[in-house]
């Protein structure tokens, strides 16, 4: 699955040592990750990664590198050039266009995008939180990349992570069918899970149930944790679920949600080889593919 699995050493017990961090950055090896804006610079289509040596130009002009972790005994850093216009950039990176990682996941593995999307989730959190909330103080970098504090207040500013759940709702019955939504931006027959944020207060499962209603008036009763995806657009993580509705009844609340439909698991095979096709890289894609399996008879 995309954006999991992340195999790459954090160094949460190093990272607050400055002067092993600054060594990390001019090591032989160390690989630098450019950003701009939230999109990655890419060079033929292939997302640029520069090395510790030919970097120095490129640390020079980024705000404040970000330690990602290491790769064996290799660091890897992401280092945002936002500050720049587009094409002094790209001349520093040595890219030629800059693209959001999602456009990219075509063509690189999912240990690849894992790690574009760590560094463009924790680069964005730099970018909008240089203030400190409480007091409104300016705030300075910590613990390579992973804490930024209060220079006025000392409030430890830590990197904010948004939960959302995702689900897929069955109808019992024969054949089960699953409910799948299509909402207000979306095209014509392009039909989803339903996905939605957690609120204060509001455990997962809670959240799962009043997604479901709020959107499409279905009431749920029985859920069931399926999984989990880092979302890093900005900030996300979703939480998957397989839930039950109580009834097939069906009312959209035809703001985020215009239309929604159950669907048997031909139905739904037929509607995916129309070329109706879900988001390759979410969480999305496991539920219902999933769905599908355990209901080759519907």
């Amino acid at each position: 699955m995309h954006y999991t699995g992340l195999e790459l050493d954090r160094a949460g017990d190093r990272r607050s040592d400055a002067a092993w961090v600054a060594a990390q950055a001019a090591r032989p090896g160390t690989r630098v990750i450019p950003l701009w804006r939230d999109q990655c610079l890419t060079h033929d289509r292939v997302p640029v990664v520069r090395r510790a040596g030919e970097a120095a130009a490129l640390l020079d002009e980024a705000a404040e590198p970000v330690l990602l972790g290491l790769d064996g005994d290799k660091a890897v850093f992401a280092a945002d050039l936002s500050a720049l216009e587009q094409p002094r950039a790209l001349e520093l990176a040595g890219g030629d266009a800059v693209q959001d990682v999602r456009q990219l996941v075509a063509g690189i593995s999912p240990a690849e995008a894992g790690l574009l999307a760590y560094a463009r989730g924790l680069l964005h959190w730099h970018r909008n939180q240089r203030f400190c909330g409480a007091c409104g103080g300016p705030s300075e970098v910590r613990d390579g990349g992973h804490l930024r504090v209060c220079r006025s207040c000392g409030k430890l500013l830590f990197p904010r992570i948004e939960p959302a759940v995702i689900m897929l709702i069955e109808l019992a019955g024969a054949p089960k069918r699953c409910l799948l939504a299509r909402h207000a931006q979306s095209g014509p027959q392009s039909f989803s899970t339903l996905a939605g944020f957690v609120e204060i207060g509001e455990s997962l499962e809670d959240a799962v149930r009043r997604e479901a209603f709020e959107e499409a008036g279905v009431q749920v009763k029985s859920v069931a944790y399926q999984g989990s995806q880092a979302w890093p657009f900005p900030a996300g993580l979703m939480a998957a679920f397989r839930a039950e509705a109580s009834s097939g009844a069906i009312a959209v609340d035809g703001d985020e949600v215009v239309d929604a439909r159950w669907f048997t698991a031909a139905e739904l095979r037929a509607h995916i080889d129309a070329g109706h096709v879900y988001r390759p890289d979410s969480i999305g894609k496991f539920l219902i593919e999933g769905w599908i399996a355990e209901n080759t008879d519907g």
